[in-house]
């Protein structure tokens, strides 16, 4: 019988968020080195959610002592961990690996130092608003739905609660913050989800502050006031 939602987060639920952390990434950890990936994961959730490392490292270790035999998978009765490019009979090694690093640093508090994210996965695990608003409102369509950058802005703010617009700014400002290379934050953007270039005469960087002025200034007023 296959699980139920509540099953399932409750018994891989951060086992899941560890693994999507690898989309795209190698799987390439050694017991002395946790790879780009995970070190990713580690960053962001130190920093986030520290408390979740537990359920991880627990999950992981659980995970990898029973693993789930091919006709349990194919009943949906247990979580299918997806490819990462290793040989099915080294799965079970590397999650044990996995496991074991996340333990250590619990431990021993080893917490990644805050820097700018550096995976597909942490750049929306960090700024999840800001890469709905560009995936959502600059994609390669734009152009069709909008005349404008600026309009393609007001119908966001049009549309979206204003507890998420406030969400929003923050993490612009939190992105400006990391003080990035303008090369850097026109990476950011395309993986964020952006697909057309800022307006002229703006840098990446710019067109990123001024959104942010915008979205942090009085709401514009209609009509007469009462």
């Amino acid at each position: 019988m296959p699980m139920s939602p509540l099953e399932h987060d409750h018994r891989y639920g951060e086992l899941d968020q560890v693994l999507r952390a690898y989309v795209g990434q190698p799987a390439d950890d050694t017991q002395d080195r946790p790879s780009v990936a995970l070190t990713a994961y580690l960053r962001h959730t130190w920093h986030t959610r520290p408390w979740a490392l537990a359920v991880a490292e627990s999950q992981v270790r659980e995970y990898a002592r029973n693993p789930p035999g091919r006709l349990r998978l194919r009943l949906g009765e247990f979580y299918p961990v997806p490819d990462v490019g290793l040989a099915e009979d080294g799965v079970q090694d590397w999650l044990f690996v996995l496991a074991d690093h996340i333990k250590r640093g619990v431990e021993e508090g080893e917490v990644p130092p805050p820097a700018a994210p550096e995976t597909h996965w942490e750049w929306h695990a960090r700024f999840p608003e800001l890469g709905q608003f560009l995936g959502g409102w600059f994609s390669q369509d734009m152009p069709d739905e909008c005349d404008t950058h600026d309009t393609a802005i007001a119908d966001y703010v049009a549309g979206t609660h204003p507890s998420l617009v406030a969400r929003l700014a923050g993490e612009l400002g939190e992105l400006l913050a990391l003080d990035l290379d303008e090369a850097d934050y026109a990476q950011a953007l395309a993986e964020l989800g952006m697909e057309v270039d800022p307006p002229e005469p703006y840098a990446p960087s710019g067109w990123l502050a001024l959104v942010m002025a915008r979205l942090s200034g009085p709401a514009a007023v209609y009509g007469p006031r009462p």
